[in-house]
């Protein structure tokens, strides 16, 4: 059973019924979805969560889809990490990680919308899905579209890492590498998206691909006790995320599945892609769109679709937003590794390195509970970090060559075998 309503308009507030389209007809604003949520609080209980899959439909009642789901079956509830370790080094005493870089099938967050956005294709009858993208989201729609049977398009930047590369044409999409960044293999999309009328999972779908996010902030609250973090710091790229885990968090408040109670929320990104923080830090509400020049190219969106919501929904909830340089970036990919055993993407390393800022700057106090919002692996981008790691100890194949070895890294004397 749906308890969608239909769609409505962000600004303006305009009705639409539920179609493939994103964007409001009076005054352009982004359409999202609009729910009974009376409905939803008689019928959606903790206990019947609980009991259901392990997955992203585990909170069906507040996602759009009306059939059964034929993608994203084994995609979401990642962990929640008590890094108790980081939390010793960045000295604060309640911190966890919510791992997507483990999340199915694809390694990354991305997995939890194009499940819903997929579905929603379905329903809707197309045949042949697409989507611009940084990486992951090329990824995530070119698996699932090969175990759906459907036809997939991706589009990306020419510069992508060839680990994100390979990821998407293993499936055996179509894929097209388009000379410019992000912002402009989008714009290109928005075109081809009018002329041949496909699913694009970030495009006509984003009303829909958008909810998916809502999974995150789900399972951070369920994973907590039932209760909300009183921080969570998300990376900000096109504004996916981070508005969407905070509407996640107020509407199980007003289902009644959780009590009311302080949270922050706050937006990190990449230095040399910051126009959100940039924003934030003046005081405006004008994005400035910036070109991007940075490691962390899964977050690397010099025009946000969503930033003016990433900023209401920081400064609605108190937070804050900081950026990371590169170097940053990498330490705090090491910082985690070494750590908690975590590999991220520069996405992760961003949102690490700015919650050890907004720590040291303490507007996140250290004696209260803290998520880090890590949303991809980091094996897909060994570029970022390859000069960072040591070179192997070469050797013969003699005990004797390590012996000399060992006594030249200044180590502790070897143990005694045991009798």
């Amino acid at each position: 059973m749906s308890f969608v309503k239909g769609l409505k308009c962000r600004e303006c507030g305009e009705g639409y019924e539920i179609q493939a389209y994103h964007v409001c007809e009076f005054c352009f604003g982004p359409l999202e979805v609009d729910y009974d949520y009376d409905a939803i609080a008689a019928a959606m209980t903790r206990e019947k969560v609980e009991a259901r899959p392990a997955n992203v439909w585990r909170f069906r009642e507040l996602l759009p889809v009306d059939s059964e789901p034929r993608v994203g079956l084994y995609s979401g509830y990642t962990p929640l990490v008590r890094a108790d370790r980081l939390a010793e080094v960045l000295g604060v005493s309640e911190l966890y990680v919510k791992d997507d870089s483990v999340n199915h099938p694809t390694f990354s967050y991305k997995d939890r919308v194009v499940s819903i956005a997929l579905t929603k294709a379905i329903e809707f009858g197309f045949d042949t899905v697409a989507c611009a993208s940084t990486g992951n989201l090329a990824n995530s729609v070119s698996a699932h579209a090969a175990r759906a049977g459907l036809r997939c398009f991706i589009f990306i930047p020419d510069n992508l890492e060839q680990g994100k590369v390979i990821g998407s044409a293993i499936y055996n999409p179509t894929p097209v590498a388009i000379s410019g960044n992000y912002d402009d293999v989008n714009r290109l999309c928005t075109e081809i998206a009018d002329k041949y009328g496909w699913a694009f999972a970030n495009i006509n779908l984003r009303p829909f691909y958008t909810e998916g996010a809502k999974t995150y902030g789900f399972e951070v609250v369920e994973q907590l006790g039932w209760r909300l973090p009183q921080h969570i710091i998300v990376p900000t790229a096109g504004g996916t995320i981070l508005p969407k885990v905070a509407k996640s968090f107020e509407e199980l408040v007003q289902v009644g599945l959780v009590e009311q109670s302080p949270w922050k929320i706050y937006s990190a990104q990449a230095a040399g892609c910051a126009p959100v923080v940039n924003a934030i830090h003046r005081g405006s509400d004008l994005i400035e769109p910036v070109k991007p020049d940075t490691i962390a190219k899964s977050i690397a969106i010099g025009n946000p679709a969503d930033g003016y919501y990433v900023m209401k929904a920081v400064r609605g909830s108190g937070g804050w937003a900081e950026a990371a340089t590169d170097q940053e970036i990498v330490e705090a990919i090491q910082l985690l590794a070494q750590t908690e055993g975590i590999f991220t993407e520069p996405a992760g390393g961003t949102t690490v390195a700015v919650t050890k800022k907004l720590i040291e700057q303490g507007r996140i106090p250290r004696d209260e509970s803290i998520v880090i919002s890590i949303t991809g692996n980091g094996y897909k981008t060994l570029e970022a970090v390859q000069d960072a790691v040591p070179v192997p100890h070469r050797i013969g194949a003699r005990l004797d060559d390590f012996d000399e070895l060992y006594e030249s890294l200044d180590a502790p004397p070897p143990a005694k075998a045991r009798a």
